[in-house]
């Protein structure tokens, strides 16, 4: 008779264990590498944006009062999904699409919260009111702006943008902050999960002091301090 050879069970036991070992090892820094990659990009992005931001503004792009200086801009004036603005308002019609377009066509999709979705991140970009009201760009492709009219004057000197983890833990952990001074600040917050999460009337989390109205984007930006939702936001280099 022939003589069948195979694993033991304890040698079954053994090669079962090391890959648990392995796993347990390599699944972990697989995630945290994934996740500072996410988080890497949400940077670069809204460093990409301050510089399109920087160009639309300069070059007069969107001038609703008409007086020679440009206003900043939001998404789908930036990425020439639709037609800049005409008015305070946001209403379209009569304005021109930008060509080329300053901002990639990634940016052109805005889901029903007015968010833009990459890498794990979500991105949203928020213009003042003439009172230092935060308002954004509607989620359809026409209407007006939330919580507007935009503010002719401040708009050209005013706006800010955050990224934040579509799934905390999961495809991130830090929220990411820039306004028109170019200064990126992040914080780590579970709170800051999901669609849905920045809101016009509380888009002032990342400003100064602490005492702030969450409602309000104008002042100064928090940097190694608190800012008006209690967290510190630390400046990225």
């Amino acid at each position: 008779m022939k003589k069948q050879s195979g694993f033991t069970l304890i040698e079954l036991m053994i090669v079962v264990a090391i890959i648990a070992i392995i796993a347990a090892i390599a699944i972990p820094n697989l995630l945290a590498a994934r996740l500072s990659a996410n988080e890497t990009s949400a940077v670069s992005t809204l460093r990409n944006l301050t510089s399109c931001q920087g160009q639309f503004q300069a070059g007069a792009k969107a001038d609703v009062d008409n007086d020679g200086t440009g206003e900043f801009g939001a998404f789908r004036e930036l990425s020439g999904a639709g037609a800049v603005r005409v008015s305070a308002d946001g209403t379209n019609t009569g304005g021109s699409v930008l060509n080329p377009p300053v901002l990639s066509g990634a940016f052109r999709t805005i889901n029903s919260n007015s968010e833009v979705s990459r890498s794990g991140y979500l991105f949203k970009v928020f213009l003042p009111t003439s009172a230092g009201a935060a308002c954004h760009e509607p989620s359809a492709s026409t209407g007006t702006f939330t919580n507007g009219p935009v503010g002719t004057d401040l708009a050209e000197t005013t706006y800010c943008a955050y990224a934040w983890p579509a799934s905390f833990a999961n495809s991130g952990n830090r929220s990411f902050f820039v306004n028109q001074s170019g200064d990126i600040t992040g914080t780590e917050f579970s709170g800051y999960d999901g669609t849905g999460d920045f809101a016009a009337g509380s888009a002032g989390r990342a400003f100064g002091p602490s005492s702030g109205s969450v409602a309000n984007v104008t002042g100064r930006q928090a940097i190694g301090t608190r800012g008006r939702d209690g967290r510190i936001w630390k400046q990225i280099n």
